[in-house]
């Protein structure tokens, strides 16, 4: 994983030390990365002749089967530790279940742990074998559109403490990472979206010929899972492979020289500034995709008032969210809000906001100086300017439901979870490209309210309470 070296100086008063530290690890592409027919992942634990594997209960009950059967072709004994799902799942008791797993399997100290699943998964599992004799070796496999974009990038793995988000965490690189994006044809379309704003984010901001390509295929990329659900073209599914292919590159290439963000300045951190406080306001929390998309929307006109973004690619932006059915302003965004959260963030951030800003669009501007007077003129403006698209600014399956937190039924979770798969190609069938969205328009929530969406059309998707506030800070 790592090549070393360091030099040892005396000075008058003792001694200096210099070390350096060479990471490498790699990322490779792969279709149904259990298909028994192919090797690369087994070949791994060939020489450990076993296999711990980690995800959450969702994908032990849709993916299981196929893993075992996997395994056992090759011959690899395998042992599946299922953690609980959703964000209040991402705690100190998960990473210690898992720690515990670990013990009764008798991992060997560079022996790799299996990981599969969404971010939330990768996080926590991934900070269990950090802390694992203070560093144990691990395999990822991500699952959704926000694993296989964004967190499979990034070598920070964390958990949720008290109130706080990634509060607790370490930076651990995995040895191999397998992107396998079959695994979105059975994404719920709501989990689309909302790693779909990922990808505008890196895009608007250092990317504009994939910008390009999500602006002309926007309906149709989401409607399809990225190009693998069945009945998608072949051509969608070329398009969507080069979209994802040039988003994980992109941040690699930003993320890259600065892996432990010694840096402050990210370019990646465009809409996460005022959206980790936003995104726990509601009641039952809005999904990290919306929360994200209102912050980048309101960082935009930020960047429009300050001449940094034209109009024309203002309304572009603003109106590529809302043909995503990604939320551009949320009625519990106040000046009370947006006042807190710059507080919170300027702590994150070493005392300056950092606000990386599209400016022009497909590059970024880091906007440093501002008066929360201001803020709040921009936010009124912003609010305006949103209540003129489709639902007002209001995102579709804008906030967490049992898809997400595991909650209820699970047969009637997974019965979801493929109804959605199912209907997502219906709602392409009949329209232009670029018009699926607009068909929607006229479903506007009443203004300030929360739309329904999720199971059995409970608002806020949850069919008994509501998921717990974890969180009011980012990674």
């Amino acid at each position: 994983m790592s090549d070393m070296s360091a030099t040892v100086s005396v000075t008058p008063q003792g001694f200096a030390v210099a070390g350096y530290e060479k990471l490498n690890y790699d990322f490779k592409f792969i279709d149904n990365v259990f298909d028994p027919s192919k090797s690369d992942l087994a070949n791994c634990y060939t020489k450990w002749g076993r296999v711990l594997a980690v995800m959450d209960e969702n994908m032990k009950s849709l993916y299981g089967p196929a893993v075992q059967a996997y395994f056992d072709f090759h011959q690899l004994p395998l042992t599946i530790h299922a953690m609980p799902v959703g964000e209040k799942a991402k705690t100190i008791a998960s990473l210690l279940g898992i720690v515990d797993a670990m013990n009764s399997f008798g991992v060997i100290r560079k022996e790799p742990v299996l990981v599969i699943g969404g971010g939330l998964v990768t996080d926590t599992a991934g900070f269990a074998t950090a802390c694992y004799r203070r560093n144990t070796n691990f395999i990822r496999v991500p699952t959704t559109v926000i694993g296989l974009i964004d967190a499979s990038v990034s070598i920070k793995v964390a958990v949720n403490y008290g109130n706080y988000k990634n509060r607790l965490g370490a930076y651990h690189a995995p040895i191999h990472t397998f992107l396998d994006f079959n695994f979105l044809k059975t994404l719920p379309i709501g989990q689309v979206r909302n790693g779909f704003a990922e990808i505008i984010k890196i895009s608007s901001c250092a990317d504009i010929e994939t910008f390009n390509l999500l602006d002309a295929h926007c309906e149709e990329l989401i409607a399809t899972h990225f190009g693998r659900a069945d009945g998608s073209s072949k051509e969608i599914k070329e398009i969507a492979d080069k979209i994802c292919w040039n988003a994980i590159k992109v941040m690699l290439e930003l993320e890259s020289p600065n892996l432990h963000e010694i840096g402050l300045d990210r370019v990646i951190a465009y809409g996460h500034t005022w959206s980790p406080l936003h995104e726990l306001v509601p009641q039952t929390p809005l999904r990290h995709g919306h929360a994200i998309s209102i912050d980048m929307a309101y960082t935009a006109t930020i960047g429009k008032e300050l001449g940094l973004m034209t109009e024309e690619d203002h309304t572009r932006l603003l109106k590529l969210f809302s043909r995503a059915g990604l939320s551009i302003d949320h009625a519990m965004f106040t000046d009370d809000v947006l006042e807190k959260a710059t507080a919170a963030i300027l702590k994150t951030r070493d005392g300056m906001l950092r606000l990386a800003t599209p400016g022009p669009l497909g590059k970024c501007t880091f906007v440093n100086e501002y008066t929360i007077e201001n803020l709040k003129q921009i936010l009124a403006t912003h609010k305006t300017i949103s209540r003129g698209h489709p639902r007002q600014g209001d995102g579709l399956e804008a906030y967490v439901d049992a898809t997400d937190t595991g909650e209820g039924n699970k047969e009637e979770i997974l019965k979801e979870i493929k109804d959605q798969q199912k209907n997502s190609l219906k709602e392409l069938d009949g329209y232009p490209k670029k018009q699926v969205h607009e068909a929607l328009a006229d479903d506007q929530a009443p203004n300030g309210s929360m739309p329904v969406n999720g199971v059995n059309g409970h608002a806020n998707g949850l069919s008994n309470g509501h998921a717990s506030p974890v969180a009011v800070e980012s990674s």
